[in-house]
């Protein structure tokens, strides 16, 4: 095993024990419903073809694409969120083969590719080591012109409790070379301990056919 496997392995154990950390108080943040903005990104028809939610948790944004017709599969590193989500696919008459235990830090593994990546607060979970790895995966899963929606707790958001805040800075320049940031706006991103919601980016990122993978080591 070479040095950058030890360290993505390193990454991804003490991910998953933030993770089951925060899955144990869950009913903070956890709304049982899709999020509003991926709601309102299938009513703008940006939702096409198969579809990945990472780190999709309890599953309700990848239970409402499939809902859609949509191919969809869900990956997270916690199993007991699979658990669930698999439970609520079964009572909905949903596939829930497609809810796997995974790792977001190696989603070549998977051995798919995907025309739509949805990621409800993931990537502002990440550190830049974290998203170095992501974003390596992430360009080889999503097919060329395919689409990856990524909705994060924005810098507007008051206090530091919760996940990192992302700028707009901090979006544009990690999805900058092979990237095309064709969306960006202000939205809200619900939970149970935020009564309006917490403001938060909604971006909408291209995969374009060429260019070196962005590592967001710079950022």
């Amino acid at each position: 095993m070479d040095e950058q496997e030890q360290s993505r392995q390193a990454l991804s154990e003490d991910a998953r024990m933030r993770f089951e950390a925060l899955y144990e108080r869950r009913g903070s943040w956890d709304i049982e419903r899709p999020q509003p903005a991926f709601v309102h990104l299938v009513e703008r028809h940006l939702i096409r073809g198969t579809v990945l939610d990472v780190g999709c948790g309890t599953g309700d944004n990848a239970l409402l694409m499939a809902s859609l017709g949509h191919p969809t599969w869900g990956i997270d590193i916690v199993s007991g969120a699979i658990a669930c989500a698999r439970s609520k696919a079964a009572e909905r008459g949903l596939p829930f083969g497609r809810l796997l235990v995974g790792d977001a830090l190696a989603l070549d593994a998977l051995g798919m590719t995907f025309d739509t990546v949805i990621d409800s607060g993931l990537f502002h979970a990440l550190c830049e080591k974290e998203r170095a790895f992501f974003l390596h995966g992430l360009r080889r899963i999503l097919r060329p012109g395919g689409l990856y929606h990524m909705l994060g707790f924005s810098d507007r958001q008051q206090g530091d409790s919760g996940p990192r805040r992302l700028t707009e800075q901090d979006i544009r320049a990690t999805f900058r070379d092979g990237w095309k940031v064709i969306d960006l706006r202000a939205t809200l991103f619900e939970t149970n301990i935020h009564p309006h919601g917490a403001k938060a980016w909604l971006a909408s990122i291209e995969r374009c056919d060429d260019g070196p993978i962005s590592s967001g080591d710079d950022t």
